[in-house]
């Protein structure tokens, strides 16, 4: 499949291209994803006075309690910069969600945990949360179509892991 494109492409190849299934369907994806989020985030600062990517650290943080997470860790699992990750712990802290404790194998690693008052935060949070998605994810479709929707995207999902650039 030849992908170079012509030196002075015309209207009508160019307008094909931008109007393409894949362009128009993944752009659907994006479209729909950043639109969930979006209300996913404002239903969490409005009831829970955090923020999706908060809930986010805060759902790492307590799937495997007692686990130790350093920040590291936390921005690999969560694809954020190191120091997009120090700057949101330091706001979490500051709220009073996470704590920075030292590691006792390693002085120089922070390891990040949720405090009480971050536990409480996020079994509020995930109730709102999953409030917004069964409205917005779940509800409009049926359930053998969101069985398929889930199944397809853990295969996306699979497939990306695996590498192949």
């Amino acid at each position: 499949m030849n992908t170079t494109p012509p030196e002075h492409p015309d209207d009508a190849s160019v307008a094909r291209a931008a109007n393409s299934r894949l362009v128009r369907d993944f752009g659907l994806l994006i479209k729909s994803a950043t639109r969930l989020e979006q209300r996913i985030d404002s239903a969490l600062r409005r009831e829970c006075g955090i923020s999706h990517t908060m809930l986010e650290v805060l759902i790492r943080l307590c799937r495997a309690p007692g686990e130790e997470v350093s920040q590291r860790r936390l921005a690999d699992d969560l694809t954020l910069t190191s120091s997009g990750t120090t700057r949101l712990v330091d706001r979490m802290e500051e709220a009073g969600l996470v704590r920075r404790v030292p590691s006792p194998d390693d002085r120089r690693v922070a390891l990040v945990e949720p405090t009480p008052e971050g536990r409480t935060a996020f079994l509020r949070a995930a109730a709102v949360h999953a409030e917004v998605v069964e409205k917005y994810f779940v509800s409009p479709l049926e359930p053998k179509a969101y069985t398929h929707l889930t199944t397809a995207l853990g295969e996306i999902d699979r497939a990306l892991r695996g590498g192949g650039g």
